[in-house]
C-alpha cells in the first residue's frame, strides 16, 4: 500500500520541483554598493623643505706654515673681530730660522762692504796702470757677487719676519667661530684648517632638493621662508646657488636661498622651512589618498561607465601625495566618477552600485545624491 503511495506522488514532486524557481549565481552577481565621488581642483599646494641658518661666506681659518699649536684663544660660538688672534703656533723654532737669517744678513753685509773696498782701491790701481784691466774685472765681479748675495740675505730675513708673524692666526674679518678642528698641543700642517669661521652680514638657508623635482627650481626663483621660532611669518628669499651634481648619498641637490636678514633677525644655526609654490596645482584634478592603487609601480582608479554602471581599471598620473588627496596629473577627467574606497577589493568589469559616503544612492544623471 505504501509503495503504491509512493509512486503515486512522485509526478505531483516532480511538477512542484519544476515549477518552483531554481536558485542561481544572481546573489554574486548582484551590484555591490561603491562609495564613490569625482575629482576635485586641487587647491594650490606647497612643498616644504627644512633647512638651516648658515652664514654666506664661511672661510676655513689655518696657519701658512707649519708647527705645534701652542695656545688657542678662542671657543666655538666666540664673536670675533677682524685681526684679533684666535691661536699661536710654538715660536721656538720659528725665532731660531729669524736668529739665523739675521746672523746672514750680517755677514752677507760685511762682504759686501768688502767687496766694494776692494773694488774701489782696483780702480785707483788700475787708473795708475800698477794693474791690469781682468784683475779689476775681477774685483768687480765679486762686488756684483756680494751685493746680490746681500739682496738675498735681506729677503731670507723678511720670509723669516713673515714667518714668525704667521706664527700667530688672526681673523680676517669680524664673525663668530662656527667650528673648531684643532686643538692646543696638536701639530698641523700648513694650510690644514684649525677654525671655521661665521663672517658677519649676509645670511641663507641651506636646504636639500629631490632628485625628482630639479627641474623645478632654478638660480634666482622666488621663494618664502619661516623661521620655526617665528611660526606664521614668512619672508621673501630667492634661490641664490644650485648644486649642479647630485650629493652621491642622499642624492638630492644643494640649494642656497638667501634673504635679507635686516628684516628677519636671523641667528646662526637657526631651524627655517622654505616653502615653494606648486604652479601646477591650480589646474589638477585632485581625488582621495584612499582612491589611488598601484600595481608594478603604475598607479590607477576605478573609473564608472555610467552607461553599464560597471568599472574600468584606469591608470593615471599622480604628483606628490599630500595629507588626504593625491593630485592626479593625466588620466582622468572632472565628470569622471571613482571608487574612493574599497578599491583592493574590485575588478576590471565588475557592476557596482554608486552610493555617496552617506550610503546613499547616487543620481549620474543629476550628478548629485539624492536626499533620502
Amino acid at each position: 500500500m505504501y509503495r503504491s503511495l509512493l509512486f503515486a506522488a512522485l509526478p505531483l514532486c516532480l511538477t512542484l520541483a519544476a515549477c518552483a524557481p531554481a536558485e542561481s549565481s544572481s546573489d554574486e552577481e548582484k551590484p555591490r554598493p561603491a562609495v564613490m565621488v569625482r575629482p576635485q581642483i586641487a587647491a594650490a599646494q606647497q612643498d616644504v623643505f627644512p633647512g638651516e641658518i648658515h652664514a654666506r661666506y664661511e672661510p676655513a681659518l689655518a696657519f701658512r706654515i707649519g708647527g705645534k699649536i701652542s695656545r688657542r684663544l678662542v671657543d666655538v660660538g666666540d664673536r670675533v673681530t677682524r685681526g684679533q688672534p684666535l691661536a699661536e703656533l710654538s715660536a721656538e723654532d720659528l725665532q731660531l730660522q729669524l736668529d739665523s737669517a739675521r746672523a746672514q744678513l750680517n755677514s752677507a753685509e760685511a762682504e759686501y762692504r768688502l767687496a766694494g773696498s776692494e773694488l774701489e782701491r782696483y780702480r785707483k790701481l788700475l787708473e795708475r796702470q800698477l794693474v791690469s784691466t781682468s784683475q779689476f774685472d775681477a774685483a768687480q765681479t765679486r762686488f756684483d757677487a756680494s751685493r746680490a748675495q746681500l739682496e738675498q740675505a735681506q729677503a731670507q730675513l723678511q720670509v723669516a719676519r713673515n714667518q714668525a708673524t704667521y706664527a700667530v692666526l688672526k681673523s680676517p674679518q669680524d664673525g663668530v667661530i662656527a667650528q673648531r678642528l684643532a686643538e692646543a698641543g696638536q701639530v698641523v700642517a700648513a694650510g690644514q684648517a684649525v677654525f671655521a669661521l661665521a663672517a658677519d652680514g649676509e645670511r641663507e638657508v641651506r636646504i636639500d632638493l629631490p632628485e625628482q623635482d630639479i627641474d623645478r627650481f632654478a638660480v634666482g626663483q622666488e621663494l618664502a621662508l619661516e623661521l620655526w621660532s617665528q611660526p606664521g611669518q614668512f619672508f621673501p628669499a630667492r634661490i641664490r646657488e644650485l648644486s649642479p651634481a647630485a650629493d652621491p648619498v642622499s642624492r638630492t641637490f644643494e640649494a642656497r636661498v638667501v634673504f635679507d636678514n635686516e628684516s628677519v633677525g636671523a641667528e646662526l644655526g637657526q631651524s627655517a622651512r622654505v616653502f615653494v609654490n606648486n604652479a601646477a596645482s591650480g589646474h589638477t584634478l585632485a581625488v582621495p589618498m584612499s582612491a589611488v592603487t598601484a600595481d608594478s609601480e603604475q598607479p590607477y582608479v576605478w573609473v564608472l561607465d555610467p552607461l553599464q554602471q560597471i568599472l574600468r581599471k584606469t591608470p593615471v598620473t599622480v604628483g606628490r601625495y599630500g595629507e588626504e588627496l593625491v593630485p592626479v596629473l593625466a588620466g582622468l577627467q572632472p565628470d569622471d566618477w571613482i571608487v574612493a574606497a574599497g578599491t583592493h577589493l574590485l575588478r576590471d568589469g565588475q557592476a557596482v552600485r554608486p552610493v555617496d559616503r552617506m550610503n546613499r544612492p547616487i543620481d549620474l544623471d543629476r550628478s548629485f545624491a539624492q536626499e533620502p
